[in-house]
């Protein structure tokens, strides 16, 4: 039998101020297997969400395929002794060589 959800008054761990947290959302929590409830309200979940993305970001680094020639960004700075790859060129790589991918 399934429970009703109703919607929760919740405190944000960041900025302190209260949030509801939807029946809507706690449904959605539950599909996506999430177990526990949410710790920031929403704004300052898409503030954290948006510095993750800068901060990725800031850690690419420009390429030219060693294959195929075009321009890219790959997260790890580059070596000059090892060639490097643009995402189409490596994922074609990896499932040539790699025999779980290959069954």
């Amino acid at each position: 039998m399934a429970m009703a959800l109703t919607d929760k008054d919740l405190v944000c761990r960041e900025c302190g101020n209260p949030f509801v947290w939807t029946s809507g959302e706690q449904e959605f929590y539950a599909q996506k297997g999430l177990l526990h409830e949410p710790q920031r309200c929403p704004d300052c979940r898409r503030r954290a969400k948006a510095e993750r993305a800068a901060t990725r970001a800031q850690s690419m680094h420009d390429i030219v395929c060693s294959n195929c020639g075009r321009a890219g960004q790959v997260p790890f700075a580059p070596r000059s002794d090892r060639p490097v790859y643009c995402s189409e060129c490596f994922e074609a790589r990896r499932t040539a060589t790699d025999p779980i991918a290959t069954n």
